[in-house]
């Protein structure tokens, strides 16, 4: 079978140019983040007592303002074009990436990072061209790829900017950032086309808004517009809200990313309190951070492959009680070395979450919705990114560290047990 249809770009040439530019989104965002709160103090003049709080601000703003836009380019995608999005998308974070290098106070960096969370959206249309690209026989292999990378890019970034802060100081990490942002921008500008489905799917999309119009002026009343053989009125898309499977991988994908995030707050004191007074405490306690970003960045394309063979709710809910299980069994030892193991083992099992549920939402969205299920999407994960570390640092604070493995374990489980029941 031919491996392009009807002028549509072969599926590995889109799939390789996607891994480019998920690498350098993902190795971006996360070559900034760890050091924001140095970043406060050493550049913006921010007081010592408050930098934390700053951090804080910093760190949620982004996720506050995409979670409520993210829809709406979604919705916007599906109507303009999913590759006119990522440009969109690319263009706009690769100018708050530059702005964030010449801000001069704290409040100027929140203002940016809001701005950033306005132009967010990249992963979604990533996402949204991929499943409309790929054969549906390779599209667990392509979204694992692509999750694996993403994950990759978590913990390629960190390193990058550290090597960036130390030699050049670390404004310069926020203009290759925007360099790196720019060169995707420019990857879907000159290497990408609209997918023929989305192309087809927008024909539609306008067609139905010509004859809605057609019928209004007509009177037709409630009716609305006929179709051109005078049948009954052509039907809205649907409610993705109204759609139970839809709705409930949303929630599920929610849940998951506030399961991931609940650990955030203290994971890295945890880290530190099992080392005692280990020497290079900070590049062990970054070591150890890692070890779940490396395990994900591997296992991914794996679950992927293993989703379309098995099923995606079955690995999803594999995946689902194996990764609780081993946060439950993390928060137990008093060894760093144990823990490290757990951390590593955990990540091998998160990686295959994510993969299942965008592959569910992709095989149970048509072309016309794909931009708007895929932004609900981010759109969920940014709400529970949100919560999870609000949750775990109140878990930790009045209850102690340990449980937080253990909330975050049982919630996993209870997914998994939910998604069992529901599907399998």
């Amino acid at each position: 079978m031919s491996e392009t249809v009807q002028g549509q770009q072969n599926w590995r040439v889109v799939l390789a140019i996607l891994v480019c530019n998920i690498l350098f989104m993902s190795a971006s965002y996360t070559m900034i983040i760890p050091f924001l709160p140095l970043y406060l103090s050493s550049e913006l003049g921010a007081a010592p007592a408050y930098v934390n709080l700053w951090s804080g601000v910093v760190f949620s703003a982004s996720f506050l303002v995409s979670a409520f836009t993210a829809p709406v380019w979604g919705r916007m995608a599906d109507t303009r074009g999913k590759r006119l999005m990522a440009m969109r998308a690319s263009f706009l974070l690769a100018v708050s990436y530059f702005l964030g290098g010449i801000v001069e106070t704290p409040e100027q960096l929140v203002a940016m990072r809001m701005f950033q969370g306005f132009a967010s959206g990249l992963w979604p249309m990533d996402l949204a061209i991929m499943t409309l690209t790929a054969p549906s026989k390779k599209l667990g292999m392509c979204l694992g790829i692509m999750q694996g990378v993403m994950t990759a890019g978590g913990v390629i970034g960190p390193l990058v900017g550290g090597v960036l802060a130390t030699a050049f100081g670390m404004r310069m990490s926020f203009f290759l950032a925007a360099g790196a942002l720019f060169a995707n921008f420019l990857m879907f500008v000159f290497f990408i086309k609209e997918p023929p489905a989305s192309v087809k799917a927008m024909a539609e999309l306008r067609r139905r808004k010509r004859l809605a119009a057609q019928g209004s002026a007509e009177g037709q009343g409630e009716n609305g517009g006929l179709d051109g053989s005078g049948g009954t009125a052509v039907p809205a898309s649907p409610q993705i809200w109204h759609v139970p499977i839809l709705r409930n991988m949303l929630l599920c994908g929610t849940c998951v990313s506030m399961v991931i995030m609940i650990l955030q707050p203290i994971l890295t004191t945890y880290i530190a309190a099992l080392a005692g007074d280990m020497e290079s405490i900070v590049f062990v306690a970054g070591l150890v951070f890692s070890l779940g970003g490396i395990a994900g960045a591997f296992a991914a394309p794996l679950w992927g492959k293993l989703g379309q063979r098995k099923g995606f709710f079955r690995v999803m809910a594999l995946t689902m009680l194996c990764a609780g299980c081993g946060l439950v069994i993390q928060g137990i030892p008093d060894t760093l070395v144990w823990f490290a193991v757990m951390q590593f083992t955990c990540g091998l099992f998160l990686s295959g979450v994510h993969p299942s549920i965008n592959a569910v939402l992709a095989e149970h969205s048509s072309a016309e919705i794909k931009g708007r299920i895929f932004g609900y999407l981010f759109s969920a994960q940014q709400i529970g990114s949100m919560a999870g570390p609000i949750l775990g640092g109140a878990v930790a604070t009045f209850i102690g560290m340990h449980a937080v493995f253990y909330v975050a374990g049982a919630l996993m489980v209870a997914l998994s047990f939910a998604v069992r029941w529901k599907y399998l």
